[in-house]
């Protein structure tokens, strides 16, 4: 499976001359590589590609499914399934069946394949050896195995056997914050770590004929997509041969008491299956504001909302437009957000990473002025992941 790789490269290290001072001991994101899959999918093209690959001939939901495609603002997507696939494994596109195995056994292999692929376009833009990796947090709720992506994962990049691990799996779309607060506990309790964050994702565990009795299978069709990410964290970075450009300030994590039905995913033998609550979007704007005045203040120089800049994980388009509706923000604020939405749509726990990599760009380009900014994620519980950003160009 041939994958497309970004690895973002920076062609300037760090210079203390041009650029902000990292705070001694505070955790700096050092790198940040992605990689996808070979099928491109532009949105306009899903609808017809979805229900002649599901054998599915309801026009009503297929009208329906136009309809969200539209709202979602997505453009293009990646993803794993292909008609090779289909080929192989008929049963996937078939109601009710029990397909559980078929699916781990495509869904393992990508992840492991996709999570590489990021990795070493993000150790590449790092600029040194694999070998000098500490510790490696892999996230995923595309793959269920043991021993896990992560195992797999050092193997494949060829690290050090006593390369420190931890796996996150199944946190849905907040695990890219959960693996940056993880990675920035570890830099910062571990001096001298350079620490690997990866992360894979894919709808192969979710891919089956729309129903009515399941009415998000179409939001997922219309949102999601496939992909891995990856960063390099460490805390004190070595001039002229590291290339900072986000500091690790401060991190919280929040659940909302009573919410935890209000995002459900439930394994099955045919798969997995999601439900949102209708209630998701209002759940997160009564909330949003406390949360984010958790971060802003420990940044004692700012005010106000739009004095930062953001790095939102974009759930959907609601989700970004109640945010921005509540907390007061311009416009421009969640362009990162909508960006990475636009190109790549929902992936899960990568999205942030593919938001930052945007956000690193208008940094160096001083497209981008503010020092401080959050970066902000959402998923079952309701959970609340956040982190109070510095920049260090």
């Amino acid at each position: 499976m041939s994958k497309i790789n970004g690895n973002g490269a920076s062609g300037h290290r760090y210079s203390s001359a041009t650029r902000r001072l990292p705070t001694p001991g505070k955790a700096t994101v050092l790198a940040i590589g992605k990689a996808f899959p070979s099928q491109l999918i532009p949105q306009d093209c899903l609808v017809e590609g979805y229900f002649r690959d599901t054998n599915c001939i309801d026009h009503a939901m297929k009208e329906k499914l136009e309809r969200l495609c539209k709202t979602t603002t997505v453009r293009t997507r990646y993803t794993v399934m292909s008609k090779e696939i289909l080929d192989e494994y008929p049963e996937l596109a078939t109601e009710g069946t029990a397909t559980i195995s078929q699916r781990l056994s495509i869904a393992n292999k990508a992840v492991t394949e996709m999570a590489k692929d990021a990795s070493l376009a993000c150790i590449k833009q790092w600029g040194r050896p694999a070998e000098d990796i500490t510790h490696v947090v892999y996230v995923s709720s595309s793959e269920i195995r043991l021993p896990g992506g992560d195992l797999y994962l050092a193997n494949e990049l060829g690290l050090r056997n006593d390369v420190n691990r931890v796996m996150l799996y199944f946190l849905g779309c907040y695990g890219g914050v959960t693996g940056l607060r993880v990675a920035k506990d570890i830099a910062e309790n571990n001096p001298g770590s350079r620490v690997l964050l990866t992360t894979s994702e894919t709808t192969i565990l979710g891919f089956r004929p729309p129903s009515k009795s399941r009415p998000y299978d179409l939001v997922g069709a219309a949102l999601f997509g496939d992909g891995a990410a990856a960063a390099i964290i460490g805390a004190d970075p070595i001039a002229k041969t590291e290339s900072p450009f986000l500091e690790l300030s401060y991190a919280v994590q929040q659940f909302l008491p009573g919410t935890h039905s209000v995002i459900d995913g439930r394994l099955s033998e045919e798969g997995i299956n999601f439900k949102l609550g209708r209630d998701l979007p209002q759940k997160i704007d009564d909330n949003i504001e406390g949360f984010c005045n958790k971060l802003m203040e420990k940044a004692s120089s700012v005010k106000n909302f739009n004095d930062m800049f953001w790095a939102v994980h974009p759930g959907g388009p609601a989700i970004l437009n109640r945010l921005e509706t509540t907390l007061k923000l311009r416009g421009e604020k969640l362009d990162c957000s909508r960006r990475a939405l636009m190109d790549f749509g929902n992936v899960s726990s990568n999205t942030i990473i593919y938001v930052l990599e945007y956000m690193r760009e208008e940094l160096m380009n001083k497209e981008i002025g503010e020092e401080w900014g959050l970066a902000l994620a959402f998923g079952p519980g309701i959970t609340f992941e956040g982190i109070l950003l510095r920049s260090l160009n």
